[in-house]
């Protein structure tokens, strides 16, 4: 990607301007998200005249940085935090100030086998994950199958990744493109299950596959739906390897080059104006606007929503599609320094690197959905963490860098929102307890006694529920993808794009459209290119 990164903060870039009077814009576009930024600068370098309406005083949605302790110089991813599925295309069409680094581990996974502390790492070159695979299981049949395993997922990537930026593939045209019968039936037909117990036999290699199937969904390994297929898709295709990768300046320094790059090609950005109704006939449409100066109306020959498919129905006057809910804790921490770690052979400095598995194995992640699922809190509520300014220590500033200390990212599964609607804020504190109480069981020391403190003398630790995101960024259900899912090819009434609404000149550009979900960019460029292509026709 792109060799240069944005310093500037989110809210330093962006300011309450109002949209000019009496002007009809080309398109207009709701929601200053990452991919509502990626449509209006596709959209403005080609020549059109672009609106972009943003209820916060700030642009970047759920991929922001913010500084959440106070006094403390220290830049959090505060919701999305790792990049897989932005294309290389996005970056280099838009000349984004923008870049990533590779994680050289990818994942630590604590456990107890025996009587002793271990565990399994994945990274740091072929010949130590072999030797941490042959440690863990007694042999070397599980490496083997891992390589099988992942070869497979490897090869439907390369075929799958490049589909997610063209228009929509029928079913069977993404089946002969993938040309393999068993990863097709694998990852398309039947339960991941399925193919995770044909391919492993150890329980904790069974639950780190799995994981990335849980990713912000509340499923099970068998589920009938395929859910959890449809999210192990998308978490192993990204970039054609499936490889999460760091973004340098953490997350708010993308939608800071995106704010730049529209900004400069002439898209106008009105932070603190909410649009509360979209009136169209298919082919002009105005978009009434609420800011502190009071109602306004934007005229446009297009309407993007870059928000989730139930504001999209409230704005038009439609019936919303029922929610999906979120099932995940994310917590932020701020720490004094590194834990060590109960595994002697383990250097922190590697296992906090990659995805740290807490309360992973296969068995475990069973339970913890059978118990959520039965509306009470997993006894062991697995959770990933991992720990950006390892990779990236431009988040710290200088003086924190200097003193060791470090950020930590946890984000945890199988916690739906109905398991919050008692008591928001006790059931979140229960939980962030019992969680950290399972990271605490793989330490030499309390992670209490590594928090840092702020400037309040409070510990830096942050947790948000997925009603708390509802709250702050309308995910409805607290759903990080705004609804479930969707496969990468055609189904019923998708269009060409996967954008389109049912009404001719509003496009859906956020999470919820097809192949949305992530920090991808995709859903803002195929809303930008349906758009170009009726302009053009």
């Amino acid at each position: 990607m792109a060799a240069r990164r944005s310093t500037v903060l989110t809210r330093a870039m962006t300011s309450p301007t109002p949209p000019p009077a009496s002007r009809t814009y080309d398109a207009v576009i709701v929601g200053g998200g990452h991919n509502g930024l990626v449509a209006a600068a596709y959209l403005a370098r080609a020549g059109c005249s672009v609106l972009v309406l943003e209820r916060l005083d700030h642009t970047g949605g759920a991929a922001v940085s913010t500084r959440p302790f106070a006094g403390v110089d220290a830049r959090l991813s505060r919701y999305s935090y790792l990049v897989s599925l932005l294309p290389e295309k996005i970056v280099r069409d838009l000349d984004l100030d923008f870049r990533v680094r590779g994680r050289t581990v990818s994942s630590y996974t604590p456990v107890e086998r025996n009587g002793r502390a271990t565990g399994l790492l994945v990274g740091g070159g072929e010949r130590r994950t072999r030797e941490s695979f042959a440690r863990l299981t007694g042999s070397d049949r599980e490496y083997a199958a891992w390589q099988r395993f992942y070869g497979m997922t490897g090869r439907v990537a390369r075929r799958v990744f490049p589909t997610l930026t063209e228009p929509l593939p029928t079913r069977e045209e993404l089946r002969r493109r993938i040309d393999d019968e068993a990863a097709w039936r694998a990852l398309f037909e039947e339960p991941i299950g399925v193919a995770i117990e044909e391919h492993f036999a150890d329980d904790l290699v069974r639950g780190v596959t799995l994981t990335d199937a849980l990713i912000g969904t509340f499923a099970d390994a068998h589920d009938p739906s395929l859910s959890q297929n449809r999210c192990f898709l998308y978490h192993v295709i990204g970039g054609g390897t499936g490889a999460w990768d760091v973004p340098v300046g953490g997350m708010g320094a993308l939608t800071d080059a995106l704010a730049g790059a529209a900004r400069s090609a002439g898209a106008v950005l009105a932070t603190g104006h909410e649009a509360v109704r979209i009136d169209t006939d298919g082919r002009a449409a105005e978009v009434t606007y609420r800011s502190a100066d009071g109602e306004g109306v934007a005229a446009a020959h297009h309407v993007l929503v870059n928000a989730s498919p139930q504001e999209l129905a409230a704005l038009t006057g439609r019936t919303p599609p029922p929610p999906a809910e979120g099932a995940q804790l994310k917590v932020n921490m701020l720490l004094s320094r590194l834990p060590a770690l109960r595994d002697p052979a383990a250097d922190p400095r590697e296992a906090f690197a990659g995805t740290f598995h807490i309360a992973e194995g296969y068995a475990q992640l069973a339970a913890a959905h059978a118990s959520a699922a039965a509306g009470e809190l997993p006894a062991a509520p697995p959770s990933e963490i991992y720990c950006h300014s390892l990779t990236d220590p431009t988040v710290l500033g200088p003086e924190l860098a200097a003193e060791g200390m470090h950020t930590l990212t946890l984000f945890g599964l199988h916690t739906p929102a109905r398991l919050f609607a008692r008591d928001n804020d006790a059931v979140r504190d229960e939980l962030l307890k019992s969680t950290l109480a399972q990271l605490d069981a793989h330490l030499a020391e309390p992670l209490e006694d590594c928090l840092a403190t702020d400037a309040d003398g409070r510990p830096c630790v942050e947790a948000r529920s997925p009603l708390d995101l509802e709250r702050d960024l309308r995910l409805p259900g607290g759903n990080i993808f705004h609804r479930e899912l969707s496969w990468p090819h055609t189904q019923h009434g998708t269009g060409r794009w996967g954008v389109e609404t049912g009404q001719a000149n509003v496009l859906l550009c956020g999470a919820g459209a097809v192949r949305g979900g992530g920090v991808s960019g995709v859903p803002g460029h195929n809303a930008a290119m349906a758009v170009l292509e009726r302009t053009r026709s």
